[in-house]
């Protein structure tokens, strides 16, 4: 007999995950399939922002900003662990928008999402700045404002963990390969992809999160014409070894109108990106391309000092954006918004196009309240005040919880303590239970990465290969050498049958 469910919540990305966590605490039975690892694809190859869109003003998108910073202020109180602030610095170039008009949108991007916990924009010498060090010295204003950074990828696995923990079932790995309406409800197949075990699966209604694959998703109940709702973006990012030795991110404006983030990253190296790039291709494939890394390079050396060249390039990463088809001329000016679109006959289908990983919450919230009449959901709004998995630290206050962890672990060396905190939040005491000393924590395979995190990872978060621990869970895979990574499959094949 086949398992019945409330919810058929089709994709493991930030939406889906999102959207699963809503559900489960509104009271429905919930079931998430994703045919690969949670965040396997375009939700961990973003700009690991949580941000406004200071550039969507440029294209006069003041509901969508306006949203994304209210969004800013909720995320960075329920998740502070793996969101935190940051001081953006915009040098003023001379040959491109006029100084006011950056004063005016930096005034504009203050005020449009009401009165929040982040400092407001302020201009800034860079002559006398830590941020004027790395750049050319033709630049010698600039403005300072605030935004977030996140883990985007730990975002959708902490998602994903809260909707558990309120019942949903999360199966990775299992592909919906067949679905059909049976009178008022959906009849799935789900393909188990790495045992070819088949099941079947009645749900009342049906989420289609596919991203990329929102369309293929769509037609495999007959909506063949919803392809056409769907244009696929490639956006590319490079990372390099540190360019600068502040904490301060920038954001440059480049020629043709887009903006490139320099943003330092997990420590030793420096994130470039991203580009706009029109995807014809199978989504799964997506790959940067030579064009876009010498794009990139181009646009960081018209402001720092020292080149960025295609060779020092350690890695790169590309993500497909299923964007909603507004038939903008060029990708760039694509809506980043999401629409939700309900087919309510023979049984309610919603499908999911666009969206912004700032957003995700409120995309969320609005689909089950757009599925609440045909499912009778009886809870009511609850996300905007529920912290995420770890998130629960006193007061919001990472520096000061960090501190108090500081003198409970002594023992732990202060980058391990660091990055602990900062994946994991309060439940760094779960990771920890137990253990007296670094030996205590097992093998470790470079880089920081011990058999204790690796546990925890397989048993609590869904990971079950090399790359999701590397690449996903964490970006150990940086530090990691390939000896080490060789040594953690073996591991997780003798311990875990993985490969």
């Amino acid at each position: 007999m086949p398992r019945t469910v409330d919810l058929l919540v089709i994709g493991g990305g930030i939406n889906g995950t999102g959207i699963a966590r809503d559900a489960a605490g509104r009271g429905l039975d919930v079931l998430l399939c994703e045919q690969d690892d949670l965040a396997a694809h375009t939700s961990s190859a973003s700009t690991k922002l949580i941000h406004g869109g200071l550039r969507y003003l440029e294209h006069r998108d003041f509901r969508l900003v306006r949203q994304s910073l209210r969004e800013r202020a909720i995320l960075l109180r329920n998740a502070p662990h793996i969101i935190w602030p940051m001081r953006f610095v915009l040098p003023h170039h001379a040959g491109l928008r006029p100084w006011w008009i950056i004063r005016l949108g930096l005034f504009l991007y203050d005020h449009l999402g009401g009165s929040g916990p982040l400092p407001p924009c302020a201009s800034i010498d860079l002559g006398r700045h830590a941020s004027g060090g790395a750049l050319q010295g033709r630049y010698r204003r600039a403005f300072e404002y605030s935004d977030c950074w996140v883990q985007d990828s730990r975002l959708v696995v902490l998602n994903a963990r809260d909707a558990h923990a309120r019942g949903a079932q999360i199966r990775t790995r299992t592909a919906c390969v067949s679905l059909a309406a049976d009178g008022s409800s959906w009849t799935a197949a789900l393909a188990d992809r790495e045992s070819g075990a088949r099941f079947s699966v009645t749900a009342r209604g049906v989420v289609n999160a596919g991203g990329p694959w929102v369309g293929r998703i769509r037609s495999l109940a007959g909506g063949a014409e919803a392809q056409r709702r769907v244009r696929l973006v490639r956006g590319s990012h490079i990372v390099v070894r540190k360019l600068f030795d502040h904490a301060h991110p920038y954001i440059f404006q480049t020629g043709d109108g887009r903006v490139l983030f320099a943003i330092p990253y997990e420590e030793d190296y420096t994130l470039l990106g991203t580009t706009d790039v029109e995807f014809e291709a199978a989504p799964g494939r997506a790959e940067i391309t030579q064009q876009e890394v010498d794009y990139i390079c181009a646009a960081a050396n018209d402001y720092f000092e020292t080149p960025v060249a295609p060779r020092d390039v350690v890695w790169s990463y590309s993500g497909i954006r299923p964007l909603f088809d507004d038939h903008a001329e060029n990708a760039s000016g694509v809506t980043r918004d999401y629409v939700l679109h309900l087919d309510p006959a023979p049984a309610p289908m919603l499908s999911v196009y666009g969206g912004k990983i700032t957003t995700y919450r409120r995309l969320a919230e609005r689909a089950i309240d757009m599925l609440a009449g045909t499912l009778r959901v009886s809870g009511s709004r609850w996300t905007a005040d529920a912290p995420l998995p770890g998130g629960d630290v006193p007061n919001a206050d990472i520096g000061e919880f960090t501190a108090r962890c500081a003198a409970r672990y002594s023992w732990l060396p202060e980058p391990l303590l660091r990055h602990s905190i900062r994946h994991y939040g309060t439940e760094i005491h779960a990771l920890l239970a137990g253990r007296s000393n670094v030996e205590d924590l097992g093998e470790h395979f470079g880089a920081g990465l011990y058999a204790a995190e690796v546990a925890y990872l397989v048993e609590h978060e869904w990971a079950r290969t090399a790359e999701d621990i590397l690449w996903r869970r964490t970006r150990k895979g940086l530090g990691v050498s390939a000896d080490g990574a060789e040594r953690l499959r073996q591991y997780l094949q003798a311990r875990y049958g993985e490969r």
